[in-house]
C-alpha cells in the first residue's frame, strides 16, 4: 500500500481587508502628510516607515490583523512588502499614529491601543485632524511595564516621541514635526523645494543688496577722496600762503631793524660831530 506525503496547505495574507478608507480629505491629506515627513526624516537610514498596510500578528490566522494609519519600525531591512507579518519580521511597530474620526473613535481609542500593547508598540499617538471629537486633538501614550501611560504634552500642547526622536505639535492646521536634536521643522519634499527656492531668492536679493552697497560704499569713497583731495589742496594753499606771509614779514623786519641800525649810526656820527 503506498503512502503519500501531503504538503502543509498554504495559507493566504490577503493584501486588504476590501474596505474603502471611507474617510475625509483632511483624514487622507494628513495620513499621507505624517507618512512623507518621516519617510525623509528616515531616508536611507535602517527604518521601515509605512501606513493602511494590513499587519498580521497572528502566523497561521489570517483573520488576526490591524492596519495602522502609520507606523515605523526601527532597525528592519529596508524592502517593499506586502503585508507585514509578525513573525516573520521579528519586530513590532516601535511608534504608530492613527489619524482619528468620529466614526473611528471606538477602534482607535479602545481596540486598537489594547492590540497594540499586546503587540510591544512603544508608543501610541492618536490625532484628529479637523478637530471632531478628540480634546486635545493631540494624544500620545507610552508603553510602560506592558500598559500605556498618557504622556504629558508640553505648554503648547506638543508632545515627545522618544522613539522617533521628535516633538509632536498640532498647529491648528497639520501635524508639525520637529527634530529633538536641532528643533528643525520636518518638510515635505515640495517644501524642501520651496525653501530652496526662498533661499535662492534671499540670497540673490541679498546680493544685489551687497552690490548696491558696495557702489554706495564706493561713491562715498571717491567723494571722501575728492574732499581729501580738496582738503590737502586748501591746506596746501594756506601752508605756502603763510610761508609767503612769514618770509614778507621776515624781509620788513629785517628791512626795520636795518634802518634802525642806520639811524643808529647816523646819531652817532653827529654826536661826535657835536663833540
Amino acid at each position: 500500500m503506498s503512502t503519500r506525503t501531503l504538503k502543509p496547505k498554504q495559507i493566504y495574507y490577503p493584501e486588504s481587508d476590501g474596505k474603502p478608507m471611507g474617510e475625509t480629505d483632511w483624514h487622507n491629506a494628513a495620513m499621507r502628510r505624517i507618512r512623507e515627513l518621516l519617510e525623509i526624516y528616515f531616508e536611507g537610514q535602517e527604518v521601515y516607515v509605512c501606513g493602511d498596510m494590513l499587519l498580521y500578528y497572528e502566523e497561521g490566522n489570517p483573520k488576526k490583523f490591524i492596519v495602522p494609519d502609520v507606523f515605523v519600525v526601527r532597525g528592519l531591512k529596508l524592502m517593499k512588502r506586502r503585508t507585514y507579518q509578525m513573525w516573520v519580521e521579528q519586530l513590532p511597530p516601535n511608534v504608530v499614529v492613527e489619524v482619528t474620526s468620529l466614526k473611528t473613535k471606538r477602534n482607535d481609542a479602545v481596540k486598537k491601543p489594547e492590540l497594540y500593547a499586546k503587540l510591544g508598540v512603544l508608543e501610541y499617538f492618536l490625532y484628529d485632524p479637523d478637530g471632531g471629537y478628540l480634546k486635545p486633538t493631540l494624544q500620545g501614550y507610552r508603553l510602560i511595564d506592558g500598559e500605556y501611560q498618557r504622556i504629558e504634552p508640553e505648554a503648547d500642547g506638543s508632545l515627545t516621541c522618544e522613539q522617533l526622536g521628535l516633538r509632536l505639535w498640532d498647529d491648528g492646521q497639520n501635524l508639525q514635526l520637529f527634530r529633538l536634536d536641532n528643533g528643525q521643522r520636518l518638510l515635505r519634499g515640495w517644501e524642501q523645494v520651496q525653501l530652496a527656492l526662498d533661499n535662492l531668492k534671499a540670497a540673490k536679493t541679498d546680493a544685489a543688496n551687497a552690490k548696491m552697497d558696495l557702489v554706495v560704499a564706493r561713491k562715498s569713497a571717491a567723494e571722501a577722496i575728492h574732499q581729501a583731495d580738496e582738503a590737502t589742496a586748501a591746506a596746501v594753499r594756506k601752508a605756502e600762503e603763510e610761508a609767503a606771509l612769514r618770509q614778507h614779514a621776515e624781509a620788513e623786519a629785517a628791512k626795520a631793524f636795518a634802518e634802525i641800525e642806520r639811524l643808529k649810526a647816523l646819531l652817532h656820527q653827529q654826536g661826535r660831530a657835536i663833540e
